[in-house]
């Protein structure tokens, strides 16, 4: 039996644990949102470097094709059945070799033929000469009559007519035979024979039966854009545009001054070719707005092929102090192209450039820096405008480290804490 006031004193400690529960458990609430709340992470680090200054050349660069310098396709231009063919399908060929051979045997007889009619009409010729001396002789002596004298003339004058015209069939029936063989016109590549041995060609059309290119030269043509054309001012697009001289494809207004063309493969970085315009066409293409060039390039080795894509160059000029950014460093966004910047508040900048000749890795800024600023070299993607960063200055080598000066002022690139 419990006494009445032993039930309050356990009523009461029952509410002082209670309160003593709550406290504990708001307390722990509160420690763990505190551990939880959201802490902003450092700024991203990037590697930033100044940009280089030096003396460079100044090119306009172009997308072109190559065309073969001299392309011919071999026709049959007598009628008769191919007997030989003396080539392999993508072979190198020589001027002069025998390609195709058609079954000369009907023309050399037509041969024999016309020259026996030229004897035929030769001899009458030698008579009729003959005869006309003798009966213009007895004429003066008034042994025989004028009208014979006439006879013997025309007579004469007929078998001149025939005999020229004998002889210009034999020639043809000679040039007739000549056409069975065809032969190479230049040193070149033959593609593939279009027909085989026994088959009847020219009949009623001149078939083809091949096709050979010269492709050492090797052309390459080229487009330059109107704006470009009128950048160059009056006087680079006079000696762009001035005709070639014949011997050497000299392209100035005097003919002195070569105008060199660089030249790359597509799976080439740089323009390892070596060439020289030597083509302007007379005028722009209203429909387009550019200008047809062609640039000549040796292809001793035969590699560079008709039809493929390149990259062209033409210097235009030097520019003596030029400010020059890694092409890592350059992104491209519906602006066009723009670098970053890191200021002494180590805030990123986005600065859209215009772009020069790209030289050793690096590209021409022609417009858009001072040449003083800290550029974002890596870690692009990690910043965007208007954000801080962490720069790293680079190195000498290009790896990143310490360096003597940085966009905040000291000695170290500046950290945010």
């Amino acid at each position: 039996m419990r006494l009445p006031g032993s039930m309050g004193v356990g009523r009461q400690r029952a509410r002082v644990l209670r309160v003593l529960l709550a406290v504990m458990l708001t307390g722990l609430a509160a420690c763990d949102d505190k551990n939880n709340a959201y802490v902003a992470p450092p700024p991203p680090q990037v590697t930033v470097a100044k940009p280089a200054r030096q003396a460079v050349t100044n090119y306009l660069e172009f997308n072109g094709n190559t065309r073969a310098v001299e392309t011919v396709e071999l026709r049959a231009r007598v009628e008769g059945f191919l007997e030989q063919v003396n080539f392999d399908d993508g072979s190198i060929v020589r001027k002069g070799q025998l390609l195709f051979l058609i079954d000369p045997k009907p023309f050399e007889a037509t041969v024999r033929q016309a020259d026996a009619e030229v004897a035929q009409q030769r001899a009458r010729l030698d008579r009729a000469t003959i005869e006309f001396a003798r009966f213009d002789r007895l004429s003066r002596q008034k042994a025989a009559a004028d009208t014979d004298v006439l006879q013997w003339r025309v007579e004469r004058d007929s078998a001149q007519a025939a005999l020229a015209g004998a002889i210009a069939k034999l020639d043809q029936a000679k040039l007739d035979l000549g056409y069975t063989r065809i032969i190479a016109p230049f040193d070149g590549r033959i593609g593939r024979r279009l027909v085989d041995v026994g088959n009847l060609v020219g009949s009623g059309e001149s078939t083809h039966l091949a096709t050979l290119v010269r492709l050492n030269p090797i052309y390459a043509y080229f487009n330059l854009n109107e704006l470009d054309l009128l950048k160059l001012g009056d006087k680079s697009a006079t000696s762009i545009g001035s005709a070639a001289t014949q011997s050497k494809g000299l392209i100035s207004p005097s003919g002195a001054v070569a105008v060199a063309l660089d030249m790359g493969l597509a799976n080439q970085d740089g323009f390892p070719y070596r060439g020289q315009l030597d083509f302007a066409d007379v005028g722009v293409d209203p429909a387009s707005g550019t200008l047809l060039m062609r640039g000549t390039f040796p292809n001793a080795d035969l590699r560079i092929l008709p039809g493929l894509f390149v990259r062209i160059r033409a210097p235009i000029g030097q520019i003596a102090n030029a400010i020059m950014v890694p092409e890592r460093a350059i992104g491209t966004d519906q602006r066009g192209k723009y670098v970053y910047t890191v200021g002494v508040d180590n805030i990123v900048r986005q600065m859209q450039v215009k772009l020069g000749t790209l030289v050793d890795g690096h590209r021409v800024v022609l417009d858009g820096l001072k040449g003083d600023e800290w550029i974002v070299v890596s870690g692009l993607q990690r910043v965007r405008d208007g954000v801080p960063a962490q720069p790293q200055p680079e190195d000498a080598d290009g790896s990143n480290g310490a360096a003597t000066s940085s966009p905040a002022g000291g000695s170290q690139p500046a950290a945010a804490h």
